[in-house]
This record gives structure tokens, C-alpha cells and sequence, in this order.
């Protein structure tokens, strides 16, 4: 019988709010955690989905108000899945309640906020209180193993980093969710989806990005159908549409971003993100081009993990296809046999586990973004728009 037990208080009801709600149920099934986790409440805005959320996703409570969850002592961590507006609000009265915080991505809508954000999780920190943010493909299995190999040297120099991250829903039809308002979400493809990606480059090479030294920035669809509810996931399925009035709305934030970058080791990086890449629902990929070898990861094949030895002799060189579903891989032998393939779930689910072994003062498979690691990320995708703006190059 566990003797401590990590109280979670959730904010946010939609698409993050059931795959965390999920993350937290399912961990302590499939890992063996230091510490019991208790769904002690979750907040949202819209009171009447709000009890059958709760009780469908395990929540003990809920509440409108998310300045409740910290009147229950036994809440000792916060989960920020609000949009990215108010990921500043919530995370800093949190930490200065003394609540851990994990927070959606990107870490803010903008690069003041997320300085506020860092600043006070270095003085929370003090007073032992610990920060996470969500880059969820930091535990797929494929992912948390390239950046083993890079550890280990099997790339030795990194030559190149070519990310993308490509998806199709975000066309004419769409209509103007919070995701394509500036002053909700901050930015749109750029700080959805190269915020991924940036973090999945730091992350897998283990160096930065120093400098963006070309950018643009395009929006195609300046004009959407204004909504009065917002419907499902991303792409807002079900939204009821206005019926008086205005019928469209200015989108204030980008389709699609790319950037070319240089690295700390000296290598070079290119990012794109886009909304409007049609063929492609979820294609977050990644290759990496090293003097000892080179390896490539794309999600929509997420269980898999392509390699390249140059050592071998040049009749022996190619590409190699890496099932990373082994017990020996990382996560993977939490859940099922090999080739018993992983989904996008369970990348929450893994990052759930991590950070309460974390706070049960245990170490996590790999390392979990905090929120001074966030802000690093976050730099990068100011400095990318205020190139594509300037059209100079810009340090980071």
C-alpha cells in the first residue's frame, strides 16, 4: 500500500482534458509509481457538461471557478489544460500556492508570459515546488530512444535537423475556434505544432537553436464562420454556428510558419508547420543527419524508428526499420508484448508516470521538460516570428 498519495486538480474540460483525465487513470495501472494518484477535482467553463465530464473521467468534484481547486489541501499539483491565454494566470497563483504545476504546450501565448511563468517556477523551486509542461512525444517509445542513440554517440556530429509538423484540418470550412484567435491561442500552426517539434530537436540532439536566420509566416484563410459553441476536438466538429448577425470573423493567427535555423553544435535545422498540408492528418516528423549515422521518426508510424549506420561498410549501408516495441525500449515494456503496438494516448499516459516518479523522487525514463526548458522553446518560436516579420536574421 502506497503511503503517499499526489492529490491532481485539473483545469480544462476539452481535448487536453480527457487525454489527461485518461493519463492520470491509466498510469498507476501499468507503472509501478512511488506515490497513489488521487483525481481530487477538475474546473471548466461550461457548467452544464462540466458534473457529466467529472463523473465520466473519475473526477471526485468539480467546480467553474478554477481558484477552487486550491482550497483543497489535498490537491498538490495542478494540470493547466486552459487555452494558451491563460496558462500564465493559472500556473503562477498555483505555484505561489505551493501546488506543482504541469502545463499544456507551448508553455504561453507569448514570450512575456512564459518569462513570467519561468520566473516563478525558479522561486517556487526554492521551496521544493516542481514545474512540467506536456511535449507528450517526448515519450513515445521511438522518440525517447533517438535521444538514447544521440546520447550514446551512435550520430557523433549532428550535421542536420529537418522537422515538420503537418496537418490538414485547419481549411476554409474551419471555423474561427479559439486555436485561430491571437489573443487566445497567441499564434496558430506555430505555436501549436513548431512547438512541438522544437522541443522533439532540443530534446532528441541535446543541443539549442542559437539562431533563426530565415522565416515567413502566411495566412491563408483570413476569414472564418463565427460559432456559438465550439464543438469537438481541434477542428471543432459539431460547433453550431452564429444564426444573427456578424456570420464570419477575422483569424488573427498564422497557417503555416517555416524557419531555417542553426544549432549549437554547428549543424543546421529547418521547421515547418502548417494546418493546410492536405493529405496529411498528424504527420510530426523528424530526421537527423549525423556523421556516425542518421535516424527518422514520423508519428503517423509512431511505433517505428528509422536508422542509419554509416559505420557499416558501404555494402551494408541502409535504412533500417526499428520496431520499438520491445520491453527493451523506452516505456514500451510497461504495456504489451512486442509489436502490440502503442497509440497516442499513451504518450500521456508515460509522461503521467514520469512526473509522478519524479515527484515520489524517483527518475524518469527520460528527461521531462520543466519550465525553464519550455521557455528555451518558446525563445525560438518568438525569434522565428519576429524574422519572418523583420526579415532579418535573429540570435537567440
Amino acid at each position: 500500500m502506497k503511503t503517499k498519495t499526489l492529490g491532481i486538480g485539473l483545469v480544462g474540460t476539452k481535448f487536453m482534458g480527457k487525454a489527461h483525465s485518461n493519463a492520470w487513470m491509466t498510469a498507476p495501472r501499468f507503472f509501478d509509481l512511488p506515490m497513489a494518484v488521487d483525481l481530487r477535482a477538475v474546473a471548466g467553463r461550461e457548467v452544464a457538461s462540466l458534473a457529466a465530464f467529472a463523473q465520466r473521467w473519475g473526477w471526485r468534484c468539480c467546480s467553474d471557478d478554477w481558484r477552487d481547486l486550491l482550497d483543497d489541501p489535498q490537491v498538490g499539483l495542478v494540470d493547466v489544460c486552459t487555452p494558451n491565454h491563460l496558462h500564465a494566470e493559472v500556473s503562477i497563483v498555483a505555484l505561489e500556492a505551493g501546488r506543482h504545476v504541469a502545463c499544456e504546450k507551448p508553455l504561453a501565448g507569448t514570450l512575456a508570459d512564459a518569462r513570467a511563468m519561468r520566473d516563478a517556477a525558479a522561486k517556487a523551486a526554492r521551496k521544493g515546488v516542481r514545474t512540467f509542461v506536456w511535449f507528450n512525444y517526448r515519450r513515445c517509445p521511438a522518440v525517447a530512444f533517438a535521444h538514447q542513440l544521440v546520447k550514446e554517440g551512435k550520430l557523433g556530429r549532428i550535421f542536420h535537423v529537418r522537422a515538420s509538423y503537418l496537418q490538414d484540418w485547419g481549411g476554409p470550412s474551419t471555423p474561427l475556434l479559439w486555436r485561430f484567435q491571437g489573443k487566445l491561442a497567441g499564434s496558430g500552426a506555430h505555436g501549436d505544432l513548431n512547438a512541438h517539434i522544437i522541443d522533439m530537436a532540443r530534446f532528441i540532439t541535446g543541443e539549442e537553436v542559437t539562431e533563426v536566420v530565415g522565416a515567413l509566416e502566411e495566412t491563408f484563410v483570413k476569414e472564418r464562420d463565427l460559432v456559438e459553441s465550439a464543438g469537438g476536438a481541434i477542428a471543432g466538429k459539431g460547433a453550431r454556428r452564429a444564426v444573427r448577425g456578424v456570420r464570419k470573423g477575422k483569424s488573427t493567427v498564422d497557417d503555416a510558419v517555416l524557419f531555417l535555423a542553426r544549432m549549437s553544435g554547428g549543424g543546421v535545422a529547418s521547421f515547418e508547420a502548417t494546418r493546410l498540408a492536405t493529405g496529411n492528418l498528424n504527420r510530426n516528423q523528424i530526421e537527423v543527419n549525423g556523421e556516425k549515422g542518421s535516424l527518422k521518426f514520423d508519428f503517423e508510424r509512431m511505433n517505428e524508428l528509422e536508422w542509419w549506420d554509416h559505420t557499416l561498410p558501404a555494402r551494408m549501408r541502409g535504412w533500417t526499420r526499428i520496431m520499438c516495441t520491445d520491453a527493451g525500449h523506452p516505456y514500451a515494456g510497461n504495456y504489451w508484448p512486442a509489436a502490440h503496438v502503442l497509440g497516442y494516448e499513451h504518450g500521456f499516459v508515460s509522461q503521467a508516470a514520469d512526473i509522478v516518479m519524479t515527484l515520489g523522487r524517483k527518475r524518469p525514463v527520460v528527461p521531462i521538460p520543466d519550465f525553464a526548458d519550455a521557455y528555451e522553446t518558446q525563445r525560438v518560436l518568438d525569434a522565428a516570428v519576429r524574422c519572418a516579420r523583420t526579415r532579418r536574421p535573429v540570435r537567440v
